[in-house]
C-alpha cells in the first residue's frame, strides 16, 4: 500500500478563519474535559469528541503548513484554557502587572502548542491513505505530550490522559501510565474522524476495532481481578485544611499565627492514628519557629510509643546550606525524624531558570530558589505501611514517582500528597490536581492521601475512586480510613526501571516506518 503523501481532500477547509475559530473553540473543550468548570467532573467523552474535531479538521487539510496552523489554534486555546489559574498567581499574589501576567499565560500556552502544531505538519507529510493514518497520528500526538512532559524540566499538566481516569479507558494506566491512556485516546479520535469522512470500515479497520475493544476488556478484568489482592488492615488518618489565603500566608501578624496556631492544636491533639498537613503547613524555618513549638509537637509523637505518627509540610536549611520545600515525619522516640525533600520543583515559584531573573524580581514571591531532593526517596516505614509522600507539583511526574518501585520489598503502599494550591484561587485547578492524583492512584493501584491548605483534601482509594472529602476553602480536619497496599502494576513495573522510554521508543519506531516507506515511496 502506497504511503505517499496524501491527495488533497474533496471538501478543502472553507472559509480557513471558520476553522481556525472551530479549533480555537474545540481546544477550549479539550481544557474544560480535564475538570468541567461547574462540577470539576473529568469528562472523557468530551476529551474524545474535542480532539476528533481536530482530526476532522486535520483531514481535511491541503498543506503541512494549514495542518500545523490549525493544530497551533487548537493547542494554544487547550493549553490556555487548561492552566489560566496562572494569572491568579502572577498577579493577584505575586503582584505582576496584569498585562504582562496575561501575556506570560498566553507565551507559555502558544510555546507549548508549537510542540503539536510541529508534529502535525509532520503528520500531514507523511500521513497515508485510510486508516492506517491513526498510528502514526496517535505516535506523534504521544510524542508532543512526551516531549511537553520533559523539556525545560517539563510542564505535563493539563494532558488528555487526565480526562480519563473514569471511563472505559480507565484500565489501561495499570498498564500504560496516563501517557499511554493519551495515546489510545489520540488513536481513537483520529479513528472516529476518518469513520466520520470515509462512512466505511476495511476489515482490517474492523479487525483493529475488535482488538481495541477486547484488549480493552481484558485491561478492566486484570484490574478488577486484581482489585482485592494484597490489601493491608485499615489506617485511621486525619487530613488537615488550614485554609489559610495566600496573601495572608506569610504575614507574621496574620498567616502565620493563624497558621501556627491552628496546626499547633490539631498535632498536638491528634483525632487519628496518623496526622498529615499540607505544604508549608509551618511557613517558617525551624530556627525561625517560636522557642520550643517545634519540640513540643514532635515530643508528643516520640512519646506515644508509635501509636501515632505525623507528616507536616515545612521548608528547611539555611543560607549557607540552601533551603528545600520539606516534609517531616515523626512516630515513636526510638525512630528517627523522618525528612522528604522535594526534587521536582516548580520554575519561577521554586526555581528561577537561567535568564529569568527579571521576570521574578518583579513579582513578590518568597524563597524562589530551593535545593532539589533526590529521586526516589525512602518512604516514612510505620505501622506496617510505607507511608510515601510528594510535594504538589511532584504528582504530575509518574515515572519520578515510579522510581521508588524498583524494589518491591520497600515500594510504597500508601501514597501522600501535600499541596498548596491557594497560590491559584477558587479556580479549576483544585480539581485538575484532584484528577491528576486520581490518575497516579490509577497507575500505581495504590491510596493517595491529599492534605491540602485550600483543597482538594480527599482520600482516594487505590482503584482511583474518591472515598471522602472535604469541602474546599474552608478550614476543617477529614478523618478518613486507608488500606495500603503489596502487589505492583505491570506500570509500576515497566516505568520504575525504563521511565517514559519503553512509550517514546514505541513512538519513534512507528513514525521512523512511516518515514522510511514515504521515503522509498518518493524515490
Amino acid at each position: 500500500m502506497s504511503i505517499a503523501r496524501a491527495a488533497p481532500a474533496s471538501r478543502p477547509l472553507q472559509p480557513v478563519w471558520l476553522w481556525s475559530v472551530l479549533m480555537a473553540a474545540a481546544g477550549g473543550l479539550h481544557a474544560a474535559a480535564l475538570a468541567w468548570p461547574s462540577t470539576g467532573q473529568a469528562l472523557w467523552w468530551l476529551q474524545l469528541l474535542s480532539l476528533t474535531g481536530l482530526c476532522v479538521a486535520l483531514l481535511r487539510a491541503r498543506s503541512g503548513q494549514q495542518a500545523a496552523a490549525l493544530t497551533w489554534v487548537y493547542a494554544t486555546a487547550w493549553m490556555a484554557g487548561t492552566f489560566w489559574w496562572l494569572f491568579i498567581s502572577m498577579h493577584t499574589y505575586g503582584g505582576l502587572p496584569a498585562p504582562l501576567a496575561v501575556l506570560a499565560v498566553l507565551a507559555l500556552a502558544a510555546f507549548l502548542g508549537t510542540l503539536y502544531a510541529l508534529a502535525m505538519g509532520v503528520w500531514q507529510r507523511w500521513r497515508s491513505q485510510g486508516f492506517h493514518t491513526v498510528f502514526l497520528f496517535a505516535a506523534l500526538w504521544t510524542l508532543a505530550e512526551l516531549v511537553r512532559g520533559t523539556l525545560f524540566t517539563g510542564f505535563p499538566w493539563g494532558g488528555g490522559g487526565y480526562a480519563h481516569v473514569d471511563g472505559p479507558l480507565s484500565a489501561w494506566p495499570r498498564w500504560v501510565g496516563v501517557y499511554g491512556t493519551g495515546a489510545l485516546a489520540a488513536g481513537i479520535a483520529m479513528f472516529l474522524a476518518q469513520l466520520f469522512r470515509q462512512r466505511t470500515l476495511s476489515l482490517g479497520a474492523w479487525g483493529g476495532v475488535a482488538l481495541l475493544v477486547c484488549a480493552t476488556g481484558a485491561a478492566t478484568w486484570t484490574q478488577q481481578q486484581a482489585q482485592g489482592r494484597g490489601l493491608h488492615e485499615p489506617v485511621k488518618v486525619a487530613l488537615l485544611q488550614g485554609n489559610i489565603p495566600q496573601d495572608e500566608k506569610f504575614i507574621p501578624s496574620g498567616g502565620i499565627v493563624n497558621a501556627l496556631t491552628w496546626y499547633g492544636q490539631q498535632l498536638l491533639e491528634p483525632q487519628a492514628e496518623l496526622v498529615i498537613a499540607p505544604e508549608t503547613a509551618l511557613p517558617l524555618l525551624p530556627q525561625q519557629l517560636p522557642e520550643g513549638y517545634l519540640d513540643a509537637v514532635s515530643s508528643a509523637y516520640r512519646a506515644s510509643e508509635g501509636k501515632h505518627a505525623a507528616l507536616i509540610g515545612i521548608p528547611l536549611g539555611d543560607e549557607k546550606q540552601g533551603y528545600t520545600n520539606s516534609v517531616i515525619g515523626w512516630m515513636a522516640e526510638e525512630m528517627p525524624e523522618y525528612r522528604y525533600d522535594k526534587h521536582h520543583l516548580v520554575p519561577f515559584g521554586e526555581f528561577i531558570p537561567p535568564l529569568f531573573h527579571w521576570f521574578v524580581q518583579m513579582m513578590n514571591i518568597p524563597l524562589g530558589d530551593f535545593e532539589r531532593g533526590s529521586v526516589g526517596q525512602p518512604s516514612m516505614v510505620w505501622r506496617g505501611e510505607r507511608w510515601a509522600p510528594n510535594i504538589c507539583y511532584e504528582d504530575l511526574f509518574g515515572e519520578e514517582i515510579g522510581a521508588r518501585f524498583r524494589d518491591p520489598l520497600i515500594a510504597p503502599t500508601v501514597l501522600v500528597n501535600i499541596s498548596n494550591i491557594a497560590w491559584f484561587g477558587d479556580s479549576v485547578a483544585i480539581d485538575q490536581h484532584l484528577h491528576i492524583s486520581r490518575m497516579r492512584a490509577l497507575e500505581f493501584e495504590r491510596p493517595m492521601l491529599r492534605a491540602t491548605n485550600t483543597g482538594a483534601t480527599v482520600a482516594i482509594d487505590h482503584r482511583g475512586v474518591v472515598m471522602a472529602a472535604l469541602p474546599s476553602h474552608t478550614q476543617g480536619v477529614l478523618l478518613a480510613e486507608v488500606q495500603g497496599r503489596e502487589e505492583l502494576t505491570p506500570y509500576a513495573r515497566w516505568v520504575a526501571w525504563l521511565g517514559l522510554w519503553p512509550l517514546g521508543l514505541l513512538c519513534l519506531v512507528i513514525v521512523a516506518g512511516y518515514a522510511a516507506r514515504c521515503s522509498s515511496n518518493s524515490g
